[in-house]
Formats: C-alpha cells, sequence, structure tokens
C-alpha cells in the first residue's frame, strides 16, 4: 500500500491511497482525516486502507470513480510534522570516512553500540520544497537517507520484535549545514542549528510493497543520487548497513516507549565501493581530502539542484526527491 498527504491548506493536510504507478488517488478521509491519524489506530485503520487501496489496483468501478490524478507539487511530506524524529548513522563507511579526513579512527564501540541523535520534527519539508537558506556560507550539503514509521513501540521492545512496529517505509532528504556541525558538535550536545528541516519522498509505502528487498531490518535497494542532473551516486541501502531498523529501534526504545508517528532515520547511506558514488556531498570532499590532501567540490549553491530516487524493477518506491537551493528565509510553520 502507498500513502500520501494532500496539501488542503491545513498542518497536516489529508491522507491519501495512491495507485502502485503514482499516477491516480483516492481519499482516505473517511478512514483516517491525516496520516498521524491512521497511525494512531493503526490496526482499526490499516485493513480499512488496504481493502481501499486493493480496490484502486483491481480497478474497482466505485473507486476508480473516485479518484483523482496525483500532483506532487500538491504533496506534502507524508508526516508534514511528526511528534518525534530520530536519526541513526547506521552505515559505518560513512561514519569511517569522516574520521579518517581528519586523522581520527572510529571508535570498536561504534560496532556494537548505535548512533542516533533527536531531530526537529515540527517542520518536515515536502519532495519538490525548495532548500531555503539565507547563505550558502553554512555548507549546504544533502544525505539520502531511508526511514521507518512505528506505531506504539513498547519500552524496551526487543529487536525481535521491533519488526512488527515498522508500518511505513520513506525515503528522506537530510539536509546538513557542513560549516555549523564542527562547532556545534564540540559543545557536546548534539545537532540541532546544523540541521534545518528534512524534506521526503511523496509517498510512504508499507513494507510488503519492496517485496523481498526488505529484509532484516534493511531495504536492500539502490538509492540514485544526481546533483545538477549529473550521476553522484547509487549506492545500496542494504548490504551495508551496520544495524537494521529493528536494531536502532531496539536500541532508542530501551529507556523509553515511542509514540505513534515515530520517524527513524537511517543515517546517510554509503557504501565502502568508490564506484558506488556517494550520497551526500560531505563523503565525496571526506575522499578527496584523503586521496589528495584537499578538499576539492564544493558544497550546493544557489540554484543547484538535487534529484534523489529509489527504485525496484525500473519502478519509483517512494517517488522522487527534487528540490533547488534558493536564497531566502524558511516559511514558519503553518505558511509553508
Amino acid at each position: 500500500m502507498k500513502l500520501a498527504t494532500l496539501d488542503d491548506g491545513t498542518r497536516d493536510g489529508t491522507l491519501i491511497i495512491v495507485h502502485r504507478n503514482h499516477g491516480t488517488a483516492v481519499s482516505a478521509r473517511d478512514i483516517a482525516p491525516t496520516m498521524q491519524a491512521a497511525l494512531d489506530t493503526w490496526a482499526e485503520t490499516a485493513p480499512k486502507l488496504t481493502a481501499r487501496f486493493d480496490a484502486l489496483m483491481a480497478g474497482d468501478a466505485a473507486t476508480v470513480a473516485e479518484a483523482f490524478e496525483v500532483d506532487v507539487d500538491k504533496l506534502r511530506a507524508p508526516l508534514p510534522r511528526a511528534y518525534q524524529w530520530i536519526d541513526g548513522s547506521a552505515y559505518l563507511n560513512h561514519v569511517r570516512l569522516v574520521r579518517r579526513a581528519r586523522g581520527a579512527e572510529m571508535p570498536e564501540s561504534f560496532l556494537t553500540d548505535p548512533l542516533v541523535y533527536q531531530g526537529g520534527s515540527d517542520t518536515l519539508l515536502g519532495s519538490t520544497s525548495d532548500i531555503v537558506h539565507a547563505t550558502t556560507d553554512w555548507g549546504i550539503d544533502f544525505e539520502a537517507e531511508l526511514a521507518v514509521v512505528t506505531d506504539d513501540v513498547p519500552y524496551r521492545t526487543a529487536a525481535s520484535d521491533a519488526l512488527g512496529h515498522i508500518k511505513l517505509v520513506m525515503l528522506l532528504n537530510d539536509v546538513s549545514l557542513r560549516g555549523l556541525i564542527p562547532s556545534e558538535l564540540k559543545k557536546g550536545f548534539g545537532f540541532l542549528v546544523s540541521k534545518p528541516p528534512t524534506a521526503f519522498a511523496p509517498f510512504a509505502v508499507t513494507p510488503d510493497e519492496l517485496g523481498d528487498s526488505f529484509r532484516d531490518g534493511r531495504v536492500h535497494l539502490d538509492v540514485e543520487c544526481h546533483w545538477n542532473g549529473e550521476w553522484f551516486g547509487n549506492p545500496n541501502a542494504g548490504r551495508e548497513m551496520q544495524f537494521g531498523f529493528h536494531e536502532l529501534l531496539a536500541h532508542v526504545s530501551q529507556t523509553r516507549p515511542l509514540g505513534a508517528g515515530t520517524i527513524l532515520g537511517s543515517g546517510t547511506i554509503s557504501n565502502e565501493q568508490r564506484d558506488n558514488g556517494s550520497c551526500c556531498v560531505a563523503e565525496k570532499r571526506m575522499i578527496e581530502k584523503i586521496e589528495t590532501g584537499e578538499f576539492i567540490t564544493p558544497f550546493m549553491q544557489f540554484g543547484d539542484t538535487v534529484h534523489i530516487e529509489v527504485k525496484k524493477d525500473g519502478a519509483s518506491v517512494f517517488g522522487a526527491i527534487s528540490q533547488k537551493v534558493v536564497e531566502g528565509n524558511i516559511p514558519t510553520p503553518g505558511g509553508r
């Protein structure tokens, strides 16, 4: 099943059910008015949503009569705001490169103890929203990631039980301001100002949409990134993910329960094989620094574009993220 949020002028939008080809959709408002409402009562709403999705796919006359064409420019992030957004760093090749570029080794503990931080979730952007900032001096960078969305996850949920709490999978661009990160991390209190609003691909999918590509708590598909229309990378999201989503959920729930609608990110997708390219500019710069002693590639500038997409058997899974960097001020929540 594929779900999305239609911009209806309200903060949280309207939940819609999307055809697998992304061409048409039907409203789900009578089942659950918003994505969060659906997640709050998933055991009750999921069967109804699935039945309507199946009817849409089957060409049921009554359902098709209610269908409308999908315009991704009119879609919000699947969850326009969330109660909780937790991001991990499960690709240790990325971590190793970051540390090598500054002459440091990765601690052995990172092999067994996941890295996570809690980010801002009050403003989550749609797939075609501009990356708006007042200056490029902050070092604007894209980061392609995958994420899962949960129902209510109990305190101290075991990894073996955590997969059952994953209800949706999403694709995202976790924009970073690289120039602000070092001084912020030196304070020893985590990211905040260096992590502006995150953008999401338009369609959230249930794990069964991924078939056997979703296994071991990992999405075994390539993530394609293009910068200014040029190929930048297509690393595989599954094989080098040190901790599966179920293991990350077990880690973050060891001291707290997680509320329905929690978004948990994978961290920047990264492969050791250099031919696979990268999912962020910083990683390319790290490789340049290691190989030549210099950073060569600049961070994003005004007018730059980024395109991020995941395909399975040639078909787009989540729809595409297509953003442009523009000069300005980020709209306040509600004004978008």
